[in-house]
């Protein structure tokens, strides 16, 4: 593959100006940069509530129509544990504590995924090359959509608006069936090359795929039956598929995010690393708390690609300095006050890349 891109050198820094005031405020409140407790507690909500509805839908076997209530409710539990437990423990931002943190970004092995390959897909690639275009994996879903004006489009992206939706949901049972496995044979995302694999990592990727089996296939299967394990799971899977798309789509694909493409000539982005990641992201809802508690904080999406290290509920905070710097140095700081804004604003990106030239 051709080297990749370098981002501008630009002095005096926006991000050194950025770190020095989070830096500040936090030194001001007093305050740790992690979860701790309150992250704690949270985590502990989710996994209790998992368990439960795990347990009565395998061993109590309730009726048909709790089956399917309880397995959108899994479904949701499932995205919810994903985005504030193991994505914050994948950052480091869970927990001071290392091993706290492996812990926590551990449970998406539990879950069907894979930390090895999240931690090259999401937190090497995808925060270092946001919405670039053969290098960011989270824009590629090609053939079938076209989210990149530099992605080449085909007669079905006219309706990829309407169809994004089913697409959307089978991300997670895609991503634990399909995926990982092509990434791990292929040893490369996209353009990019994995990382060496110890035989830790092989050993984990393949002992958690057969866990991940016999927990959410075998064992229902023996205790409901094939059919009853089979609405349930599709159900569950739909949902959280869908769920965690809409939320990680709806932070960069929107109608107001850039998807900057590298010099010909030098290889280099136009901007440095911090105002990419501003131009190329977006904030949603960031004042409804219940959205936020349930994504956490990713709908501070701004402040989360800034500074991953940061637990999610320091955001709110620190989105105002973030905002006012800004303001102050002249960068467009895209927000969508609403959900249904931006999912709006989301389907508009759709249309407009699939009919775009």
């Amino acid at each position: 593959m051709s080297a990749v891109p370098k981002f501008a050198n630009v002095q005096p820094s926006f991000h050194t100006e950025l770190k020095k005031r989070i830096t500040n405020y936090f030194e001001e409140v007093g305050k740790s940069q992690y979860g701790d407790y309150p992250i704690f507690m949270k985590a502990v909500i989710l996994m209790v509530v998992f368990l439960a509805i795990y347990v009565h839908l395998v061993f109590f076997t309730p009726n048909v129509f709790f089956a399917i209530l309880e397995s959108v409710l899994l479904g949701g539990v499932v995205s919810a544990i994903g985005f504030n437990v193991m994505h914050d423990g994948a950052h480091g931002s869970f927990s001071k504590y290392k091993w706290v943190n492996s812990f926590a970004a551990f449970s998406l092995n539990i879950l069907g995924g894979n930390s090895f390959m999240w931690n090259m897909k999401h937190n090497v690639i995808h925060h270092a090359y946001t919405n670039v275009d053969g290098l960011d994996d989270d824009i590629d879903i090609q053939p079938w959509m076209r989210m990149s004006s530099t992605q080449p489009k085909y007669r079905l992206h006219k309706y990829q608006h309407i169809y994004f939706w089913f697409l959307y949901s089978l991300l997670y049972v895609f991503w634990i069936f399909v995926l990982d496995y092509q990434k791990y044979f292929k040893s490369r995302i996209g353009n990019m090359p994995l990382k060496k694999m110890k035989l830790s990592d092989h050993l984990v990727f393949w002992g958690f795929k057969v866990f991940h089996l016999f927990l959410f296939v075998g064992l229902p299967i023996y205790m409901v039956g094939f059919t009853s394990w089979l609405v349930s799971f599709l159900v569950m899977t739909l949902v959280a598929g869908l769920v965690l798309s809409l939320v990680f789509q709806l932070a960069h694909t929107v109608e107001h995010t850039a998807f900057p493409v590298p010099n010909v000539d030098t290889n280099k982005l136009e901007d440095e690393w911090a105002v990419h990641q501003i131009k190329t992201t977006a904030n949603f809802a960031t004042h409804n708390k219940v959205v936020s508690w349930l994504v956490g904080g990713l709908n501070f999406q701004i402040e989360h690609h800034l500074f991953p290290k940061i637990s999610h509920i320091h955001y709110p905070a620190i989105s105002k300095i973030i905002r006012q710097a800004c303001k102050e140095y002249g960068i467009e700081y895209i927000e969508y006050p609403r959900v249904r804004y931006a999912v709006a604003s989301h389907v508009a990106f759709l249309k407009q890349m699939g009919r775009a030239a």
